[in-house]
């Protein structure tokens, strides 16, 4: 009998950027995700991508994975210099991948910690109410039917997978515009690995990766993408501006104090937005 080996992806924290500034963002890395599984051969088991890194469990070797997050990272790169005009975007981003062990529950751990992740960052309340991953994947009686993308003509799978793959004849869009999770990801064994949707919860609701913030009962907080999108209109009434890069430190300053009032927003999440150094971000808050 063959023993089944798993990793666990992350790729570290980018400080003061992001890697999905709007949705669109989002669904490319979403495809990105499905034809990798399928032209690498690679069983994705869960993952989710967040605002400024992302995180996966693989079926397969340590070899398996860094080749899957390295063109993961080379392809995603690839769309954002295209569409913003940065190059080499990741090339700094570290990534850690580590083994992860199917007996003693670890593998549940592992999948809980990534689930997890929307939620320790105060983004939702339970990963199914998250849809940049597998957070509505498993155990939901809801499954949407959706279009297979092979109906559609070559010229539009190219468009939405950003790729002239041929798309296997499993995947299924999602009214969002992406390849559903389901459609490609081992839900049957992620079902079976818990057993029920109540020991599902159990792992989830007593992960280390969102235990404390799930104590202290905090309320959800406004995306990334949405103060993002707001600066703009925000900038244009308080200063007359178009855009960040125009305004002087002390605009800058007054910008980080209303959005922080407006959205709620730490200097963590503001440093993100902003792509400005954390520090500098804190030192204009705490200035006058």
């Amino acid at each position: 009998m063959v023993k089944l080996v798993f990793t666990l992806v992350s790729t570290n924290h980018l400080e003061g950027r992001l890697w999905f500034r709007d949705d669109d963002d989002f669904k490319v890395g979403m495809n990105y995700v499905a034809i990798l599984s399928a032209i690498l051969n690679i069983k994705v088991v869960a993952f989710i991508l967040m605002s400024n890194h992302v995180h996966f469990i693989l079926e397969g070797t340590r070899e398996n994975a860094l080749m899957f997050i390295t063109e993961f990272k080379r392809r995603y790169s690839k769309y954002y210099q295209q569409k913003y005009g940065i190059r080499e975007f990741l090339r700094n981003n570290d990534v850690d991948i580590r083994p992860v062990e199917l007996e003693g529950e670890s593998l549940e751990r592992a999948i809980a910690y990534v689930q997890m992740n929307c939620v320790a960052a105060n983004i939702c309340m339970h990963p199914s109410q998250y849809i940049w991953g597998t957070g509505q994947s498993f155990f939901n009686p809801n499954q949407p039917e959706g279009e297979y993308l092979l109906e559609l003509s070559r010229r539009a799978q190219m468009k939405i997978l950003h790729s002239n793959v041929k798309p296997p004849k499993s995947f299924r869009l999602t009214d969002k515009g992406y390849v559903d999770p389901a459609s490609y990801v081992n839900v049957e064994f992620v079902e079976r690995l818990f057993r029920t949707p109540s020991r599902f919860n159990y792992f989830l609701h007593n992960s280390s990766k969102a235990k404390v913030r799930l104590e202290e009962g905090a309320l959800p907080a406004f995306r990334d993408q949405s103060i993002l999108a707001a600066t703009p209109d925000l900038c244009r009434s308080l200063f007359r501006t178009n855009s960040v890069q125009e305004l002087t430190e002390g605009q800058m300053g007054e910008l980080l104090r209303q959005l922080r009032f407006r959205f709620s927003a730490d200097v963590a999440q503001l440093s993100r937005v902003l792509e400005i150094p954390y520090e500098k971000a804190a030192g204009l808050l705490d200035s006058l």
